[in-house]
């Protein structure tokens, strides 16, 4: 088991400075440069040379490379240029915001998909399924930014339930940002059930039809028991991946979310920087972004082979 997580923790740096390289091709291929692009057409002058000093424009390529991937190890990602400040300053604020919204939606989605999967299993082809799956699936089809739209026309518009937009300070206190998040979380919340559960739904079915299940049911196990004892638990092992690639899945939902109802996080920053042509944040948010993809995927592995009784039995007998 040792070899196999050291082996995912590698595979997962490789995968972390291929993205840094990526990404940092990717700046330095565009046409100009940072400065250039950013200054238009007031790029010439003492205003260039001291933007080019600052982001070290004026040394070769690979030696600013190895001093960026160095610096963000060391947690530096350098300076943004749209607020003339250090990039840690601007994401700090942006990464509790997208922490909140994430996390509501986490909190609420997971538990309410593994209840609903379970759910139009063990009553499949019957009403409950029936209701929930057409739900679900209705659900899965539409995109994140026409369901956040419909959810603003509808509660905030028409019924005027709820405010449609979050107009909060970027550094808005975590007790200030809560009634604002409702909207936003229940349209990351909606698409992730759906999912989620379509898939434990699957896990559940798949586990019910095996032959040790059957076996049971012939020597006469009652029947809850059986489904706790032996289907839930063997049922639910693979929603762990499931529930890590939906949680990965949060990376790109909660940007076009954050985008449609003006919420103050990373999602916004991202549009933001591109819009403002900000090559320093959105270097570092592409390496941040994917770092916190590799590390939920790692975790995910890391709990399959803890939780898997074949896989340790495969190792020790290894």
């Amino acid at each position: 088991m040792f070899f196999l997580i050291f082996k995912r923790f590698v595979l997962g740096l490789v995968t972390l400075f291929i993205v840094s390289l990526i990404t940092f091709i990717g700046v330095e291929i565009l046409p100009g440069d940072a400065c250039t692009s950013y200054l238009e057409r007031e790029a010439f002058g003492e205003a260039l040379a001291a933007c080019i000093k600052r982001l070290g424009l004026d040394v070769p390529a690979h030696e600013r490379y190895i001093s960026w991937a160095y610096n963000v190890i060391q947690g530096d990602f350098g300076y943004s240029l749209s607020g003339q400040m250090q990039i840690n300053e601007v994401l700090g604020p942006r990464i509790k915001n997208s922490l909140v919204l994430a996390s509501a939606a986490i909190i609420i989605g997971i538990p309410l998909a593994l209840i609903l999967g379970i759910i139009t299993a063990l009553w499949r082809d019957k009403m409950p399924d029936i209701i929930i799956s057409t739900v679900a699936i209705f659900s899965m089809t539409i995109p994140e930014f026409i369901s956040a739209t419909l959810l603003i026309l509808i509660v905030a518009i028409w019924l005027e339930w709820l405010p449609g937009i979050v107009i909060v300070p970027t550094d808005v206190t975590f007790f200030e940002l809560l009634p604002n998040i409702i909207l936003p979380v229940i349209a990351i919340a909606m698409i992730m059930t759906a999912h989620m559960a379509r898939m434990v739904r699957s896990s559940v079915i798949q586990v019910m039809a095996s032959d040790y299940i059957q076996m049971a049911i012939l020597k006469g196990v009652p029947y809850w028991k059986m489904v706790f004892k032996h289907v839930l638990p063997n049922a639910l092992l693979p929603a762990i991946n499931v529930v890590a690639l939906t949680i990965a899945w949060l990376l790109g939902g909660v940007v076009v979310t954050e985008v449609v109802f003006n919420y103050p996080g990373l999602g916004r920053l991202v549009i933001e920087s591109i819009s403002n042509r900000d090559l320093p944040v959105v270097q570092a948010l592409g390496i941040i972004l994917a770092s916190i993809y590799v590390s939920i995927n790692f975790i995910a592995d890391l709990l399959t082979l803890m939780l898997n009784p074949r896989l340790k039995t495969l190792q020790t007998r290894k």
